[in-house]
């Protein structure tokens, strides 16, 4: 009996060792879990549904695959695939979640982000994401040409990688107050999420009470699963495959 949480794996083209190590691990690994949780950043990015990518195909084709082992797939969307839509959900066999969302994780409610949200020392980050957010503004954007689609895709990623070598790390962790404010506001004492690629379990005290934040790792350099058991949590790793 167990419950399995991935996340910011950034699948791409330039990188098949990552794709290799996650159709492993949907192959050999997730048959027979209780339930997958995917927690955001599944693509390094998404430009629409329509999108030809046979990445997308080989990514959907494992994840359908698993889905009818009887294994339920369950998607919140991260800050890189934000426009994943009900159409690739229903080709991959996965169920789109909202960001934050609760579920019951063996008689414990637990509360399940991208983590984004959490990091708002990132000011400029925030702006951003609110925008994106705007359903009109999602709309236009779909309604681009794809090859439009893929320039501004680009030219947001040169942007985010340049940003991110100048910004504090501390920047881009998370809010200590913004994890006790969400966590309050869902009456909930755990909490996992990815989006800051740091894989830790942190215990803490809540208003009195023990308190758990999950913290997924990314796909860069190994795998990061969260395995959970009735009653306990832990982190594991998978190898990359070579060359």
């Amino acid at each position: 009996m167990s419950t399995l949480f991935i996340s910011d794996i950034h699948l791409c083209a330039q990188r098949p060792d990552m794709t290799a190590a996650l159709v492993r691990f949907l192959e050999h690994d997730a048959p027979g879990a209780d339930a997958l949780y995917v927690l955001g950043d599944l693509f390094e990015f998404w430009i629409g549904d329509d999108d030809p990518n046979a990445l997308h195909h080989q990514v959907a084709a494992a994840l359908l695959a698993l889905s009818q082992q009887n294994v339920p797939i369950y998607f919140i969307h991260g800050n890189r695939d934000f426009m994943l839509g009900q159409q690739f959900a229903k080709q991959a066999g996965m169920t789109l979640l909202g960001d934050p969302c609760i579920i019951d994780l063996y008689g414990e409610r637990v509360l399940l982000s991208h983590g984004d949200l959490l990091c708002t020392r990132d000011e400029g980050y925030q702006k951003y994401r609110r925008i994106t957010q705007l359903k009109w503004l999602r709309w236009l954007f779909l309604r681009l040409p794809l090859t439009r689609r893929q320039a501004i895709a680009h030219k947001i990623r040169g942007q985010s990688r340049m940003e991110k070598t100048v910004k504090r790390q501390t920047i881009m962790d998370v809010t200590p107050a913004a994890v006790d404010e969400m966590l309050r506001a869902h009456h909930c004492r755990m909490m996992i999420h990815g989006h800051t690629h740091r894989p830790a379990i942190h215990n803490f005290t809540l208003d009195g009470q023990a308190a758990r934040r999950i913290v997924l790792g990314d796909w860069f350099e190994q795998g990061s699963v969260l395995v959970c058991h009735p009653g306990e949590q832990h982190l594991e790793v998978r190898t990359l495959p070579e060359g």
